[in-house]
């Protein structure tokens, strides 16, 4: 989960002024290997996701169906 530039500066900044790091992750609802990256960094900024895999290749997935109709599974309730 990307978390915006302001609230990364805030965490930091608990940390920085003597709040421990257990507590900082149990306020802000994050995890402690969030914040050692973040105390890691040279210089903190926004982070940037140019693309993502996608889990599921839609066209491959509509071939393969095409290919195998009596393979497909039909969910009951």
């Amino acid at each position: 989960m990307p978390y915006s530039l302001d609230f990364k500066k805030k965490v930091i900044n608990f940390v920085e002024n003597g709040g421990m790091l257990t507590k900082a992750a149990h306020i802000f609802g994050i995890g402690r290997a969030s914040i050692y990256r973040w105390l890691s960094r040279p210089t903190l900024s926004a982070t940037k996701v140019k693309s993502r895999q996608r889990k599921l290749d839609w066209k491959e997935l509509e071939k393969d169906v095409k290919q195998n109709p009596e393979s497909r599974v039909v969910r009951q309730s």
